[in-house]
């Protein structure tokens, strides 16, 4: 269980970290890539993967997601800047529904009642979670950032799932390639603001972007090590995981930032939890 805290930690931490870069003037895009370049580094430590499976034409969907990584960490960093820590928190790990809805429409998964009494009991939590009486156009409009890491979050999970099952190539391998080209496209990106809008680069930047990418690559580690360490119950992983972030996220957002949760989004919290839990267990029914 050392590793799934250790997972939570690490998540967290990304988040909080996001969180304090608009305190102190970190230019988000930059760490983005800095924390890339530092994942790319930590996975020749840890993972060894062989040079010759990494030097292999990627894939289409290898591309598509090397290329959504870098743009929903941005998107990512804007809705915990926007609206704080739990609710996003919250919209990253009830994104577990996509793959879950992937698998009955796309994978033909027969679903429990169990099963479909967690997502219902899910999808009514999304939106007590993230309701809020708005004042204003802008407060609005920023509600669409936990929309987009809900989905974004959701669509990159069925496309590592969809990875993972190719054979051909390690799935560590793949992970390298998918970080060398997020590390690409977030540099085309910083260029494209250097150039066109004359920002600089700034070394706090990039010692901020690999504290970002070590703790991002130790989530993406321990959650791993977990897996290997609880290999016959990987649905007391995936449970553990998912409400450790949302009860410690919520706690450090409520606690540390001092972000307002109300009685609605309290309830909204209880039954992200509730849902989680009920598609943990019709998981481990179904495996049984």
């Amino acid at each position: 269980m050392i590793y799934i805290f250790l997972s939570i930690c690490c998540s967290v931490t990304v988040a909080v970290l996001l969180k304090l870069a608009r305190r102190y003037q970190i230019n988000v895009l930059q760490a983005v890539m800095w924390n890339y370049l530092a994942a790319i580094l930590l996975s020749f430590v840890f993972f060894r993967p062989a040079i010759g499976t990494i030097a292999v034409m990627p894939s289409t969907l290898t591309v598509v997601l090397g290329i959504l990584l870098p743009v929903l960490f941005l998107v990512l960093a804007a809705s915990v800047r926007n609206i704080g820590i739990v609710k996003t928190d919250i919209a990253q790990r009830l994104s577990l529904f996509i793959p879950i809805l992937a698998a009955l429409f796309i994978f033909g998964e027969k679903f429990s009642n169990m099963r479909i009494a967690g997502l219902i009991v899910g999808f009514i939590a999304i939106f007590l979670t993230l309701f809020r009486k708005s004042s204003g156009k802008q407060e609005k409009f920023s509600y669409l950032y936990p929309v987009l890491v809900f989905i974004g979050f959701g669509v990159i999970d069925v496309i590592f799932k969809k990875l993972s099952k190719i054979e051909l190539i390690p799935y560590t391998s793949t992970l390298m390639i998918v970080f060398c080209i997020s590390f690409i496209v977030a540099m085309v990106i910083l260029l494209y603001t250097i150039v066109v809008k004359k920002q600089k680069v700034q070394l706090i930047n990039f010692a901020c972007g690999i504290v970002l990418g070590c703790f991002n690559f130790g989530n993406i580690l321990f959650y791993m090590k977990a897996h290997r360490a609880l290999a016959d119950s990987p649905s007391t992983v995936f449970a553990a995981m998912n409400m450790g972030v949302i009860l410690l996220g919520s706690l450090v957002g409520i606690i540390m930032f001092k972000e307002k949760v109300t009685r609605i989004n309290y309830i909204g919290i209880t039954l992200a939890l509730a849902a989680i839990l009920l598609i943990t267990l019709s998981q481990a029914n179904a495996v049984r």
